[in-house]
């Protein structure tokens, strides 16, 4: 509660979430401090004209060129209703901001502050107006702002690949597991408000616990997040193909509790493009990890997302690609436009 002229008044504060869903887990805890805090969490969109907000927070996600235009034009937008008077402050957070905020300030001097994608605890202290508030917080509640049977659990953060498009390291830095038993704790409040189903995101999961354990855990981590009581499904995002663990597939073929569906981002088929991409497997590989999932999980749905356009990606590479996907039949894929990072390692194909 802020005290204005004598009058105990409730700060209403919107949060515009964009980008991934690891951005909307930062999101929902960012939200859960704010409310602990005597905030009053809104809708971003307008009932009325006298629907005043004090401030508008937008967690930017600033991943390729397109991400970062929408950010942009919602900071604009953000901006322009504060200047119309129906939003007391702008504030800015998230990748964008971390990547480009020296620029962002001169460019967008109306915003009254930038924050980066880890100064959570500087940003809720700048909403309540109290630097006690500036101190470390290590809660782990969100108010989910999915539908109430299902969440995300993000187990890590940032990423150690080298893939040459990809800005994400440059952004997050490495990888970095959180601990089994924070996990289960956070999965244990998620099932006791009434989630479901969990959904496993990080950069990748496959990478999940080296850093920390000095081996591949995500198996493990798995197994303890089944034994949860009102937790019925378990479902895996972002398996980087190299170095698949093949026993997840034997843990999720054995334990109903695992949803029989993977998000294995493969990115392209082609030997010379999959180099240039530098990541770290060939066309052979790729098909045998493929093979291997669906021996291993009988009628298990496989979920990627290709890359098209890539630098001296030709006819020939893209022809393969389309026979790839005709010969795999995945269950989904979702394909993307090259997208030129700065300071990401274009390898061109010779």
């Amino acid at each position: 509660m802020i005290e204005i002229t004598g009058v105990f008044k409730v700060k209403k504060v919107a949060l515009i979430s964009l980008g991934c869903s690891k951005n909307r887990v930062d999101s929902e805890k960012l939200l859960s401090r704010l409310s602990d805090g005597g905030i009053q969490i809104v809708s971003s969109e307008w009932s009325d004209s006298s629907d005043f907000k004090d401030y508008v927070v937008i967690n930017t996600c600033g991943f390729i060129k397109s991400a970062k235009e929408e950010s942009i034009n919602e900071i604009l937008s953000a901006c322009k209703d504060k200047q119309e008077g129906r939003v007391g402050g702008v504030v800015v957070c998230g990748c964008l901001s971390e990547r480009y905020k020296n620029d962002l300030s001169e460019l967008l001097p109306e915003v009254d502050a930038f924050f980066g994608t880890y100064q959570w605890d500087e940003l809720v202290a700048f909403i309540l107006n109290d630097k006690k508030n500036s101190s470390p917080k290590r809660e782990i509640k969100r108010l989910i702002s999915t539908p109430s049977h299902y969440a995300y659990l993000k187990i890590s953060d940032g990423c150690n690949r080298k893939c040459s498009y990809c800005a994400i390291p440059l952004i997050k830095g490495k990888y970095r597991s959180i601990p089994i038993p924070t996990l289960v704790t956070e999965a244990k409040t998620l099932a006791k408000s009434g989630v479901k189903e969990l959904i496993l995101i990080a950069q990748d999961t496959t990478y999940y616990g080296i850093d920390l354990y000095k081996k591949k855990m995500i198996t493990p981590l798995v197994e303890e997040l089944t034994k949860i009581k009102g937790i019925e499904w378990i479902r895996i995002h972002y398996s980087y193909p190299q170095s698949f663990p093949e026993e997840l597939l034997l843990l999720m073929n054995s334990n109903p509790k695992i949803c029989k569906y993977i998000d294995i981002p493969l990115q392209h088929c082609s030997d010379p493009v999959l180099k240039a991409m530098r990541r770290g497997i060939d066309h052979k590989k790729t098909q045998m990890i493929l093979d291997t999932i669906r021996e291993k999980v009988p009628g298990i749905a496989i979920r990627t997302t290709l890359m098209v356009g890539h630098p001296g990606e030709g006819r020939k590479e893209f022809s393969e690609l389309l026979q790839f996907v005709k010969k795999n039949q995945f269950e989904r894929v979702g394909a993307f436009r090259y997208s030129e990072e700065e300071n990401t390692k274009i390898v061109t194909i010779n």
